[in-house]
């Protein structure tokens, strides 16, 4: 899996911070801007987070290029809707030898890589077969959910801070777990104070909402 940052709002915090003070202010949003030093951003982002006065986050927004991710990853990811998306085409594209995401645990066991990597042959087989018969946009229907996959994705930071609070958790399903973590890490590079404490909420606010289904790592932790 390869996570990079493309692209995103120049001067992130700065933005947010003057987004927010322009709501209290009769200054401008320019003259808010230049006003605002690195000292009075940090403590002005830090309270909006605390009061939970999130709509000014939305002023900052990051693209991010995916690549060596799964058809199911992306069928997940494409659930958080406050975001823009561009993937690769399976309608326009050939996948005639497609690249598959195997799965760790499937990769663990040698008995079910075999079985996996047999079926992959078959699904390509059967491409291949369907592609001289039907149009490809319809030979696309027996690819698998395996099939490797390209996207682009623009989220502003309040998505963002959601999409980790829920994929960064242990609960989360391993691929997308792990491709949270990484864009979560792409944008502490350009942006740590209004990432500082994004997470699973066991990390950021010590509590779980998983109730019974809970991972135990909060007790574990507390103990």
């Amino acid at each position: 899996m390869d996570v990079q940052l493309l692209a995103w709002t120049g001067e992130p915090e700065q933005t947010v911070a003057a987004a927010a003070r322009l709501c209290y202010s009769s200054a401008s949003a320019s003259e808010l801007a230049r006003r605002m030093t690195p000292e009075r951003q940090a403590s002005f982002i830090e309270k909006l987070v605390e009061m939970g006065h999130q709509s000014p986050l939305e002023h900052a927004s990051f693209t991010f290029a995916i690549e060596g991710v799964s058809r199911a990853l992306s069928h997940q990811l494409v659930r958080h809707r406050i975001a823009s998306y561009s993937q690769k085409s399976q309608r326009y594209v050939e996948e005639g030898g497609f690249s598959y995401i195997i799965p760790p645990s499937v990769a663990a066991s040698p008995g079910a890589r075999r079985l996996f990597v047999e079926q992959m042959a078959h699904i390509r087989e059967a491409y291949q077969r369907l592609r001289e018969i039907v149009p490809k946009e319809d030979a696309r229907y027996v690819l698998p959910n395996a099939c490797e996959t390209r996207l682009v994705v623009t989220m502003n930071a309040r998505s963002l801070l959601h999409f980790f609070r829920v994929r960064c958790c242990r609960r989360a399903q391993w691929e997308i777990r792990h491709l949270a973590e990484k864009m979560l890490r792409e944008v502490r590079r350009v942006s740590p104070l209004l990432f500082k404490n994004a997470g699973p909420p066991c990390e950021t606010e010590g509590l779980c909402p998983e109730g019974e289904f809970s991972c135990g790592r909060l007790e574990k932790k507390d103990g």
